[in-house]
């Protein structure tokens, strides 16, 4: 029973913190010229980021401040701008903007500075557990990344959303990330 009750603790907690994720893995598994490797390498980096995060906090008696985590969402927009400055500019084509921009790197970047929430929950729930408790939490976290990231190609590849990626991608990527990276840094404030 005991085991059943921490897989579905690890579910919940993996699904409510990473909800907003699934949009981010649809728009990047919508690009044409965007490896899947790369993107699923990337989500299991950030969230892996996050996880040991979660764990150091928690040893570490909470060292760092929920608020800190929360100036992570100056990367998205940072990204944000600069794409948004080069696409102005027109010095790139698309396909080598692709390539640079979002490799594996980037992607684990903005799962991680999107993860100011993840933070907050893990931590508390690694410290309520046991050995084997975090360990059934951990590898149902790997598990569940495999199924956001299937969830987020089957919805990422269909053709309408491809359609939309392909014509107003270009321009929405910036505008995406400087949302999200606002999305981070304003929902710290609400937690605070």
């Amino acid at each position: 029973m005991q085991i059943s009750a921490a897989l579905g603790r690890a579910i919940v907690a993996f699904a409510a913190t990473n909800l907003d994720d699934i949009f981010v893995l649809i728009f990047f598994f919508g690009q044409k010229n965007l490896p899947v490797w790369r993107v699923v390498l990337g989500q299991y980096l950030g969230i892996a980021g996050l996880v040991v995060v979660s764990l150091v906090g928690f040893f570490a008696s909470l060292i760092i401040p929920y608020g800190w985590i929360s100036l992570l969402g100056l990367v998205p927009i940072a990204i944000g701008v600069k794409k948004l400055i080069d696409w102005k500019r027109k010095k790139k084509t698309e396909e080598v903007e692709v390539r640079r921009a979002e490799s594996f790197l980037t992607i684990a970047t903005i799962t991680f500075a999107n993860g100011g929430d993840n933070v907050a929950i893990y931590t508390p729930l690694f410290g309520a557990s046991s050995a084997g408790t975090l360990a059934i939490t951990l590898i149902t976290f790997a598990v569940m990344i495999a199924l956001w990231c299937l969830a987020g190609y089957a919805i990422g590849n269909h053709f309408a959303v491809i359609r939309l990626i392909d014509r107003y991608g270009h321009i929405l990527v910036p505008f995406v990330f400087i949302a999200l990276g606002f999305y981070i840094l304003l929902g710290s404030q609400i937690h605070l």
